[in-house]
């Protein structure tokens, strides 16, 4: 006769639907009796089970809310890594040191002079 014992030998998505099965049951356990202790203080069966679904769908509404705005953020910062990435940096924007109109110096495209130094001076 051999002994078996429990060494976790079981897939993860089993032990994760036995754990989702095991607190399911206990929710429905915690309702009943919810349930039960509104009926004993004199609540309708019919208005308790009203309560009940007016609080599930409460629930569901906040989880729905916060969804909702973590993937709006979620799309947000995908659109602002994609703009990111995909930016184009013009070259011809970019001031570069060369002769102009007022000497050597940093110029735009525009041939306005970015530096500081004296036009006067070579």
């Amino acid at each position: 006769m051999s002994m078996t014992t429990n060494t976790h030998n079981e897939r993860w998505s089993l032990r994760l639907g036995r754990g989702a099965g095991r607190a399911w049951r206990g929710y429905l356990r915690r309702e009943q009796r919810v349930a039960g202790w509104l009926v004993t203080r004199g609540v309708p069966a019919g208005a308790t089970s009203t309560v009940l679904w007016i609080i599930k769908l409460a629930v569901l509404g906040a989880l729905l809310y916060s969804a909702f705005w973590l993937a709006l953020l979620l799309v947000f910062a995908v659109v602002a890594a994609w703009l990111a990435r995909n930016v184009d940096y013009d070259d011809e924007c970019q001031p570069e040191w060369r002769e102009g109109h007022g000497g050597f110096g940093l110029y735009d495209k525009n041939e306005w002079r970015h530096d500081t130094g004296d036009p006067d001076e070579p």
